[in-house]
């Protein structure tokens, strides 16, 4: 049995809410059954304003400085995963595991200390989310 949630589709307070199913530990089903682009999401995830991945994650990417170590190696990440468990811990890792420091990328409820500018929007839409999955799911070598 999955529950069902809904979060903003993408930046503006105003929009729609986009519903998802959780199954187990997964979103199985793509957001908005968008196509992720895995280049977008590399690039997302070295971006140190965006995604800012890097600074609890260390990637496959020798070439990127102060790589952090809090949270799991990327690399292999693909092969550990399948791209509905990436989609999930993306979106609210803490349907997982409440402690996590792993912020929600895909939620806008129950947030603390979120600059006015930002509230009421998601950290990345719809499409980045899906374009971060399919980077991730690409890195299947340890």
């Amino acid at each position: 049995m999955g529950a069902l949630a809904s979060f903003a589709l993408v930046g503006s307070p105003a929009q729609a809410l986009e519903p998802y199913a959780v199954a187990g530990d997964a979103i199985p089903a793509p957001l908005g059954g968008l196509v992720g682009n895995a280049a977008r999401g590399r690039a997302l995830v070295l971006d140190r304003t965006r995604g800012n991945c890097l600074i609890c994650h260390q990637a496959p990417e020798p070439n990127e400085p102060f790589q952090g170590t809090i949270g799991p190696p990327l690399a292999g990440v693909g092969a550990r995963l399948e791209p509905g468990q990436l989609r999930l811990r993306l979106v609210d890792a803490s349907r997982l595991n409440p402690a996590t420091v792993m912020p929600p990328y895909f939620r806008t409820e129950g947030l603390r200390d979120v600059a006015l500018q930002y509230r009421d929007r998601p950290a990345l839409t719809v499409q980045e989310i899906e374009d971060v999955v399919a980077y991730l799911a690409s890195l299947r070598t340890p």
